[in-house]
């Protein structure tokens, strides 16, 4: 008996839902976790290590979308076009914000910290700084990680409302297949 060997676009696909799932995981955490931060008093005992760890996911999920795009070109090429271009165009759109959000919010969090001359570890593994400590700068990118995190917020939404409905058309189309509500023919 011969194993065939996996269709690589089928094992990208499969390798993409496990990523997909992971980070939305990561995200949920450093995204509720980023507001909770954010009223938490400076007193408290527990802050630092409350800030490390976040900033240890937002480098896991930096680490995770390098792979995700890598994993997805290969899924991806050639790609599956939709037969209508404005659907075509509202896919890419969307697609394409929600990737920004995700290389631009840890990538703000990251010059945020080091321009306040904070260091950015990985799960206790210091990374090198990416800009010089500059207050300004600081203040910039303070302001840009919070705007991009509850904008993010919004087009995750919009993300699910759009997912959800794919999902009802799908399972009327499976309803409406020669079956009855009981699964009866």
């Amino acid at each position: 008996m011969t194993v065939r060997p996996a269709n690589p676009k089928v094992q990208a696909n499969k390798q993409l839902r496990v990523i997909h799932w992971v980070m939305a995981a990561v995200f949920a955490v450093l995204l509720s976790g980023g507001i909770y931060m954010s009223e938490l008093p400076k007193e408290a005992a527990f802050r630092g290590d409350f800030y490390n760890f976040h900033k240890s996911l937002g480098v896991l999920v930096m680490a995770l979308l390098l792979v995700r795009i890598v994993v997805l070109l290969r899924a991806a090429l050639p790609p599956r076009l939709p037969k209508q271009p404005i659907t075509l165009l509202k896919t890419v759109g969307l697609y394409t914000l929600l990737y920004g959000f995700m290389v631009l919010l840890p990538l703000s969090g990251y010059t945020f910290s080091n321009a306040f001359g904070r260091d950015v570890a990985f799960f206790g593994l210091e990374l090198p700084a990416i800009v010089a400590e500059d207050k300004a700068l600081g203040g910039l990118a303070r302001n840009a990680h919070s705007w991009l995190a509850y904008t993010f917020i919004a087009f995750i939404a919009l993300h699910m409302a759009v997912q959800y409905r794919y999902i009802l058309g799908l399972i009327s189309k499976v309803r409406g297949s020669k079956t009855n509500d009981l699964g009866m023919q």
